[in-house]
Parts: C-alpha cells; sequence; structure tokens
C-alpha cells in the first residue's frame, strides 16, 4: 500500500464501492428467480463454475495475502498457482460467472437490466484489474512475466 499514491487508493475504493453496488443490484434481480427454482440449468451450471473457481483461487491465496481493493497489501506475495496459474484475476471472473448466470438466471422482461449490469460490472472491474496490475509490477519485480503469460480473466481470450 505504501507504493499506491494517496489518490489511486481513493479510486480503488470508488471501485470497490461501485463493483459491490453492481453486485448487490444484481443479485437482488436475480435472487427470485433462482430461489423460486425458475433459473435454467444453465444459469445454475455457471453460478456452480463461478462458486467452484471463487473457492479454488481462495485456496490458492495465502492467508492474509487476499485483498478486495486494488493495491496490493505491504508484505503480500504473488501466488501463481491454482487458477492464478492461467488467469491474473480469478475472483474477478469469478463475479463475472455469478452475474452472466444471472443474466441468464432472470426472465426475458429483466435480462435487459441485469445485462446492463453485467456489462457495467465489467468495466469496473476491468479498470480495477488495470489499476492493480500497475501497482503489483511496481511491487513485485516478477510480474510482467507473470503477465506476459496468463490472461487477465478468461484463458485465451480476455
Amino acid at each position: 500500500m505504501s507504493g499506491t499514491p494517496q489518490g489511486g487508493r481513493l479510486i480503488g475504493l470508488g471501485l470497490v464501492a461501485a463493483q459491490f453496488a453492481l453486485m448487490g443490484a444484481i443479485a437482488w434481480r436475480a435472487a427470485p428467480a433462482f430461489l423460486g427454482g425458475r433459473a435454467s440449468l444453465w444459469a445454475w451450471a455457471v453460478l456452480v463454475a463461478s462458486v467452484a473457481l471463487g473457492v479454488a483461487a481462495l485456496r490458492a491465496n495465502r492467508p492474509g495475502n487476499f485483498n478486495i481493493r486494488p493495491h496490493p497489501k505491504d508484505g503480500g506475495q504473488l501466488v501463481r498457482s491454482g487458477p492464478y496459474a492461467h488467469i491474473r484475476h480469478p475472483m474477478y471472473t469469478s463475479i463475472l460467472l455469478a452475474a452472466l448466470a444471472a443474466v441468464y438466471g432472470v426472465d426475458v422482461d429483466g435480462r435487459a437490466v441485469v445485462g446492463t449490469g453485467f456489462f457495467v460490472l465489467f468495466g469496473v472491474l476491468w479498470v480495477k484489474a488495470g489499476l492493480e496490475e500497475r501497482w503489483m509490477a511496481a511491487q513485485h519485480p516478477g510480474y510482467a512475466a507473470y503477465q506476459a503469460g496468463t490472461a487477465r480473466f478468461v484463458p485465451w481470450l480476455l
């Protein structure tokens, strides 16, 4: 955190707030379909994949190393195992998969609203990941090589 400018920390906190607001709004809109048994099997499959990826990312990360803010923790370690071997931001990918499940889980009338939320959330996470990567490269000398060999969100695509 010491290498992150004060303004950067404030921007990071704003991105976290936007991320959680969007996640909450998407979940609020999609929950009735999932809880009411109206979500499609495809939506459930994507949601299960989201949870599996999130759990794998948490297991690969070292205790005390995880941070929801984009600036790295002082003394934090660069994780390259588990899903981090292929994806630099597997937790963000997990969040996006859950939001995609919500898009497919809601009824057709709600799909435009939830879909818009998905794309805005994608934009927030893209900006947040960009800041995080800049600060990780400044803190971890091996980050540029790691970055060159992994995808931001989706292997072989993004």
